[in-house]
């Protein structure tokens, strides 16, 4: 799957973040691009939630930075 259609909704492409890190067709760069893409609409989601108007689903953003930490610490 192309990058940009990855990044338009990584939640669609991926059930959990930790499966980006394990992602052999994308390299660092890009799976920290797509866990920062994930984080951003994990954090609107939850404006949104904060201002009465829910999501689908929640956003596992808890999951989402320990991923980006675990995929710095590789670096």
């Amino acid at each position: 799957m192309r990058l940009d259609a990855i990044l338009r909704d990584p939640s669609a492409v991926y059930d959990k973040p930790d499966d980006i890190l394990s992602d052999s067709n994308l390299n660092d760069d890009e799976k920290l691009e797509v866990l920062e893409q994930w984080e951003f609409d994990a954090r609107e989601l939850q404006v949104a939630a904060d201002e009465n108007m829910p999501g689908q689903q929640e956003a596992p953003l808890d999951e989402i930075l320990a991923a980006k930490k675990k995929l710095k610490s590789r670096q």
